[in-house]
């Protein structure tokens, strides 16, 4: 959107191969001025009615502006996506569905968004990483309230309405690329956003959470904190306690690197459309050290995933059954016994402090 808010006209063959809407939104508001002509419906009705109104009239190659008032209207719907209603409208108007191969689910309620963005600690001097920003819904948050908003998307049918979306802001930059295949820190270097404050923010698609937390977790990214939508059981796992059935290789990992703490339990009517299961807000904020010391942390988390890889074997069987490590039933039962430890025990019963400890023996 212009932001002198000025009113012009669109005529036909400007429609192109866009939506209805993505034209009269990159196509109404430009110029220098308002022209106040002969409006192209009355004003009643639904935002999407109206917009394939205009269009309707576009085509037929007659000239079309708005009134103040339907101004002021469709600032208030580009601004109120949260809203399922406008939501829907939205993506019914560009012809858009979610996605599964994706995992997306757009978010409908405001009182989640308000968790993930008060989780966040987000200030104006601050840079923020969202990673599956979608149609913009919490983008637009973001950049009301950060210095910069650098939004990682991998659908590029979603870039057009993201473009659509934010154009009424500056501080943002899309990137249409799989998260996965980014360097996270490499990209802040080369924005030149080194020494500033770094939050990451974001609904993640379910079915690669895990990966992409350790990415973040493991690649360097001086985030200082990390706020995502996240399944439940997930979000359960990142703060599992030892002995608990939730408790795994994710459970050490994000305890090593940060503290992990659940803002809010979000259920699947929260969504368009509805996921199969509950979700969860859950804020990381990062250690500025580790709370445990280990001579070789790369080592510490080979030992961590092979002890979880066959949960009910005990620990000597999970890691003597790893090959890459290379120990013997003897040595592993030895720095057990150091320890202190059955030689029986399973891994799920260690804590971070004691894997460290075995680590450190291990490779001595």
């Amino acid at each position: 959107m212009n932001r002198s808010g000025v009113l012009y006209v669109i005529s036909s063959g400007q429609m192109g191969r866009r939506s209805k809407l993505a034209c009269y939104r990159r196509h109404i508001w430009t110029g220098n001025r308002y022209e106040e002509k002969r409006h192209a419906t009355e004003e009643s009705g639904t935002i999407s009615e109206y917009l394939l109104r205009i269009a309707g009239a576009q085509k037929r190659g007659a000239i079309r502006s708005l009134s103040q008032n339907w101004f002021n209207r469709y600032k208030e719907y580009m601004r109120n996506l949260i809203d399922p209603h406008n939501t829907i409208e939205f993506l019914k108007s560009h012809g858009i569905s979610a996605k599964k191969r994706y995992g997306q689910n757009f978010l409908i309620d405001r009182r989640v968004l308000d968790r993930i963005i008060e989780g966040a600690g987000i200030t104006k001097e601050d840079i923020v990483l969202e990673i599956g920003p979608g149609i913009g819904t919490l983008t637009q948050a973001l950049c009301e309230v950060a210095a910069y908003v650098i939004a990682v998307e991998i659908d590029r049918d979603m870039i057009p309405l993201l473009e659509e979306n934010l154009a009424e802001y500056d501080n943002y930059r899309i990137i249409n690329e799989d998260v996965l295949k980014v360097d996270p820190e490499a990209l802040i270097r080369e924005m030149g956003f080194e020494g500033r404050t770094i939050r990451v923010a974001a609904n993640l698609p379910y079915y690669i959470t895990t990966p992409i937390i350790m990415q973040l977790l493991e690649s360097g990214l001086p985030a200082k904190t990390i706020t995502v939508m996240v399944q439940k059981e997930v979000a359960d796992r990142m703060q599992a306690a030892p002995g608990t059935p939730d408790y795994g290789a994710l459970s050490l990992a994000v305890q090593y690197y940060a503290d992990a703490r659940i803002s809010a339990n979000v259920p699947p009517n929260c969504f368009i459309p509805r996921p199969n299961v509950d979700s969860a807000v859950i804020t990381l904020e990062r250690y500025e050290t580790p709370p445990v010391e280990v001579r070789n942390e790369k080592y510490m988390f080979r030992l961590i995933r092979a002890s979880f890889a066959q949960r009910r074997k005990t620990l000597a069987n999970s890691l003597k059954n790893d090959p890459s490590l290379g120990l013997s039933r003897g040595q592993i039962e030895d720095a057990l016994a150091q320890m202190g430890l059955s030689a029986d025990i399973r891994g799920e019963r260690l804590s971070l402090q004691q894997f460290a400890a075995l680590s450190d023996l291990l490779q001595k």
